[in-house]
C-alpha cells in the first residue's frame, strides 16, 4: 500500500476516536459514471494535516460531522458507500457551483482588462 494511505493502528477507543477532529478527502474524475473516492482519512493531527493540504492547494472544505464520520469509518480507496452519496452530491453541486462563478468572475476580470475604448 502507499505511504499515507494506511490507518495507524491505536491504543485508543472508538469513543475517544470518535471525539477528536476527523478530516476525510475524497477525489473523483468529476463524472456521474463513477462514485468519488475516500482518498484520505485523518484523525487529529493527522486530520489538521488533510486541511492544511487541501488549503494549501486552494481546494473547497466543507465541515459536516455526520458526513465525516460515515466517510471515515470507510477504508482508503473505497468508493463512497450509496448511503453517503447524496450528501456528497450536494456538497459537489455547491463546489462546482462556486468553481463555475469563479470562472466566469475571472472572465470578466480579464475581459475587462484587455477592453480598450
Amino acid at each position: 500500500m502507499e505511504s499515507g494511505k494506511t490507518r495507524l493502528p491505536t491504543d485508543e477507543s472508538e469513543q475517544n476516536r470518535r471525539k477528536r477532529s476527523k478530516a476525510v478527502a475524497l477525489k473523483g474524475d468529476g463524472t456521474l459514471d463513477t462514485p468519488p473516492i475516500v482518498s484520505a482519512v485523518g484523525f487529529g493531527k493527522n486530520a489538521e494535516q488533510i486541511l492544511d493540504i487541501a488549503f494549501a492547494n486552494e481546494l473547497k472544505v466543507r465541515r459536516d460531522a455526520d458526513l465525516a464520520e460515515i466517510l471515515a469509518a470507510m477504508e482508503v480507496d473505497s468508493p463512497v458507500p450509496l448511503e453517503a452519496l447524496e450528501a456528497v452530491a450536494e456538497i459537489l453541486t455547491y463546489v462546482y457551483g462556486l468553481n463555475r462563478k469563479m470562472a466566469d468572475h475571472d472572465k470578466s476580470v480579464e475581459s475587462a482588462e484587455t477592453w480598450k475604448p
